[in-house]
């Protein structure tokens, strides 16, 4: 396999009706008992879309593990085609190999993304909302009537409130529909970030402290 051999990160692809590729980190003692791991899903925005895989690695956790930051849980960052968005079918067909394929402890499965990741986060978490254990989306949007399905579901949300992309008014909106139906739900604004609030978001240790005390009810 390809890959940073040095940060244990490995490129791979699974095929459905087209070819997703993916990097996958595993921690340094995975595959050394029986232990099962937790399993974070990182999503990439927009910029990161194409054939070149090296591109998924530009930000977020994926960044970090080829950097040699050791995480403990596998990480598995998928590449979306050039002008694609994120598909809930694919996404899920990408967990299930991983699930079938590696030793993953299923009450910790994980999903986070940035900007169209962050979308991606909540529209495949409202798809699939018995699978995850956490959300974290990052400067992300998605269908606030929908999301009152999740409210079993901790969410730790992130925005910038300069953003001019997607503006702090799409994610917030989102913040208040599951609060309002009942939801365990923090949000972090950071009052001088723009687009990129993931920078801050994922270089806090409290942010993979917070998660990985989450688990399946």
């Amino acid at each position: 396999m390809t890959g940073i051999q040095q940060a244990r990160v490995f490129s791979e692809h699974v095929t459905i009706d087209v070819q997703l590729p993916y990097l996958i980190y595993l921690p340094a003692e995975y595959g050394k008992s029986d232990r099962t791991w937790p399993l974070m899903l990182f999503l990439h925005g927009a910029g990161e879309r194409g054939s070149d895989l090296d591109l998924v690695s530009q930000h977020g956790p994926p960044k970090l593990a080829a950097a040699g930051r050791q995480f403990p849980f596998i990480l598995v960052s998928p590449q979306c085609q050039t002008d694609e968005y994120w598909s809930v079918h694919i996404l899920k067909a990408l967990l299930d190999r991983i699930l079938a394929t590696h030793r993953v402890d299923r009450s910790r499965i994980y999903l986070t993304g940035l900007s169209m990741g962050g979308n991606g986060t909540w529209r495949l978490a409202t798809a699939h909302p018995g699978l995850f254990a956490a959300l974290v989306p990052i400067c992300g949007w998605g269908d606030a009537s929908r999301v009152g399905i999740l409210k079993e579901v901790p969410v730790w949300a992130f925005h910038g409130k300069k953003d001019p992309v997607v503006v702090f008014e799409r994610g917030e909106r989102m913040v208040r529909a599951l609060t309002a139906a009942g939801g365990n739900v923090k949000f972090t604004v950071y009052p001088n970030a723009g687009h990129d609030s993931w920078t801050q978001a994922y270089d806090d240790p409290a942010l993979y402290t917070w998660m990985m005390e989450q688990r399946k009810k």
